[in-house]
């Protein structure tokens, strides 16, 4: 979860000015070799008074605004990427393979 943020405006399901919360998302790409974020951040309106999730059909302007706003703050997560030890290991694997393949392949002098 990146950011969540309540809002003071009306729902448009129920019209409480208490409920509503916006929650930003961001799914983690993981395999053997390194995890990484995933580039599109999902977003998601909840209203915990009439408890439904509100989509962006029903977005009143105002509520738009403040989606935008709140975008902005989660976008600040940026994007990295994360080795495992796994892929060292293959790495130094592969460098001392072909040490060996250049070794024996090279005559010697």
């Amino acid at each position: 979860m990146l950011h969540t943020g309540r809002l003071k405006n009306n729902c448009p399901t129920c019209f409480g000015t208490d409920g509503l919360e916006f929650t930003f998302t961001q799914v983690e790409k993981e395999n053997s070799f390194f995890k990484k974020p995933a580039s599109e951040i999902e977003s998601n309106l909840y209203c915990h008074t009439c408890k439904n999730d509100i989509y962006p059909v029903n977005w009143t302007e105002d509520i738009e605004r403040v989606f935008d706003y709140n975008k902005k703050i989660a976008e600040t997560n940026k994007q990295y990427l994360k080795v495992k030890p796994l892929f060292y290991i293959l790495v130094i694997a592969a460098i001392v393979l072909i040490a060996a393949v250049v070794y024996l392949l090279i005559p010697t002098i």
